[in-house]
């Protein structure tokens, strides 16, 4: 049975940009409408991602850094199968967990406790197997006082616990975080991260992004430095960081290749 718990070839994803129209680009649409059947140009793009390509081995806690806008979000939505690759393929084994965002799954107009319920059918979880983690599941989000109130009315502290608490107890070989964890408390993030070396030691394979050096260095055995949707370097976390680290405070100037 093959170790590989996910890999991506050659992923690539592209968004249209529209752009504010003006005289002489009007003009020229509209003698692109006679000159071709399709008036968007690669000009028209904006990539997201650039031919990715890497494979993960179940157990491994890998943290993926970078600038803002580098792609790392994007590419935990096609991992999460939020969206869809332009081109590329790729292979995921197993249920994958998510927390991209503060209540994302959840439906504002349900309870905490319906909501547990509904991500874990949404997993293909049965209720008995959603009935044998609710307890678990509750006593670390720490928000039983809130369980029965609508999700809507919840903190965005409250939220975040309640999120990350179904996404990690659920049964998923495949546990994606997105940022959302730094708006916890300094007790919760120690919550999160001793559960998420307890999943890798139990063989799940977590994707994680955090603006947090230190976080990725404590919890992941690999990271993937990313910068205009392109994969620079992929080592321990350690390396990456230093590397990472020494070109974000260099002069603006200074390139990094890719």
């Amino acid at each position: 049975m093959s170790n590989i718990s996910v890999k991506l070839s050659n992923i690539s994803k592209a968004y249209h940009v529209r752009r504010k129209p003006h005289r002489a680009f009007l003009s020229g649409r509209l003698l692109g409408l006679f000159n071709s059947a399709d008036s968007r140009h690669e000009d028209d793009r904006m990539w997201a991602l650039r031919n990715l390509s890497f494979e993960l081995e179940h157990g491994e806690s890998v943290g993926f850094i970078g600038p803002n806008g580098a792609g790392k979000s994007t590419l935990l939505k096609i991992l999460a199968r939020i969206t869809t690759p332009t081109s590329g393929s790729g292979f995921i084994s197993g249920r994958v967990g998510s927390l991209l965002e503060v209540g994302s799954g959840f439906h504002p107009d349900l309870t905490g406790r319906e909501n547990i319920f509904l991500n874990g059918s949404i997993l293909g979880m049965t209720r008995r197997e959603i009935n044998a983690k609710l307890e678990q599941i509750i006593d670390f989000s720490g928000v039983e006082h809130q369980l029965e109130m609508p999700v809507k009315f919840y903190s965005t502290g409250q939220y975040t616990r309640l999120g990350f608490a179904v996404a990690a107890h659920l049964e998923s070989e495949i546990l994606i975080v997105d940022e959302v964890l730094s708006v916890g408390d300094a007790q919760f993030q120690t919550k999160c991260k001793d559960k998420m070396r307890s999943l890798t030691n139990e063989g799940r394979t977590i994707l994680f992004v955090s603006h947090s050096s230190d976080m990725v260095i404590e919890i992941c055995t690999k990271a993937i430095w990313l910068n205009n949707g392109q994969i620079v370097d992929i080592s321990d976390p350690k390396s990456i960081v230093s590397k990472y680290e020494r070109w974000a405070n260099a002069e603006p100037s200074v390139a990094v290749s890719v």
